[in-house]
């Protein structure tokens, strides 16, 4: 007798099954659009598949004829030097202050209580104090990304840290490794490859951020084009827009991932 929990789908079958909620989103969207389109032509709210790409097309193909760039291109490298500023950052600081409270028990007890304190700050609470502080530049819009997912990261990294079996730490002071050689030795080698993790984890919370900090104060970007057009009732800008956010989040994922299976190819098969 088969078993549906022993069913086992083919590459083909599952990459079918993969794309087929799509395929059914994209269908309902396109019946959806014709209905109202057909009752009224200039319905906005669902625009067609072939009004959201003629849309799309001139902002990434046609130079803008205030500025002479392309308004698609310029949005992207702006919201991607803003992410990977943020992301970098609190990356670093999450390897370092995260292994230290993971491995020594003074600084343990010392930062444990403020990082907890902060992790529990909802952090767009805060964000009128960093234009207060930091001004309406770049700044406070990579600043907002800091202190929305550092804390998140530190917390991860820490308890990855202390997932690192007793049995090793004791072994190498047994060898004589003093508490530096520990960090760098054992520590800190096994922790990159989470570290590349938990960066994957937060990177959907960094977006959340930075479009936020981009609707609010900025003068490009793709969260500022999105709240630019809103007021228009631009679907056919906006949609795209958001599928163009949720294309690079899934490459920057993609290659986060990559880059992990190719340079600790032993990670996850422990």
């Amino acid at each position: 007798m088969k078993r549906l929990i022993n069913e086992i789908p083919s590459k083909t079958t599952n990459i079918f099954l993969g794309l087929l909620p799509f395929l059914l989103i994209v269908i309902v969207y396109i019946g959806s659009s014709n209905a109202r389109l057909a009752e009224n032509p200039n319905d906005k709210l669902l625009p067609s598949i072939e009004k959201c790409i003629e849309s799309i097309s001139k902002l990434a193909f046609e130079e803008d004829k205030r500025t002479g760039s392309y308004i698609l291109y310029d949005d992207t490298v702006s919201s991607l030097k803003r992410l990977a500023l943020g992301v970098g950052i609190s990356a670093v600081i999450a390897l370092v202050v995260g292994i230290s409270i993971g491995v020594i028990p003074m600084i343990t007890s010392t930062l444990s209580p403020l990082i907890w304190f902060f992790s529990l700050i909802p952090t767009m609470a805060i964000l009128p104090i960093l234009f207060i502080v930091f001004g309406l530049g770049e700044i406070s819009k990579v600043v907002l990304i800091i202190l929305g997912i550092t804390p998140i990261m530190i917390r991860d990294i820490y308890q990855r840290v202390r997932e690192i079996p007793s049995e090793q730490i004791i072994k190498v002071q047994t060898l004589g490794a003093n508490t530096w050689q520990i960090i760098t030795r054992v520590v800190t080698p096994q922790i990159f490859p989470r570290l590349i993790d938990s960066i994957r984890l937060t990177l959907g919370t960094a977006w959340i951020f930075l479009i936020s900090a981009e609707a609010i104060a900025a003068t490009e970007g793709l969260g500022y084009r999105i709240f630019l057009v809103r007021r228009y009732l631009a679907m056919d800008v906006i949609l795209p827009y958001v599928v163009w956010i949720t294309l690079l989040a899934f490459l920057i994922d993609f290659v986060l991932r990559q880059f992990n299976q190719k340079l600790f190819p032993w990670f996850g098969k422990e």
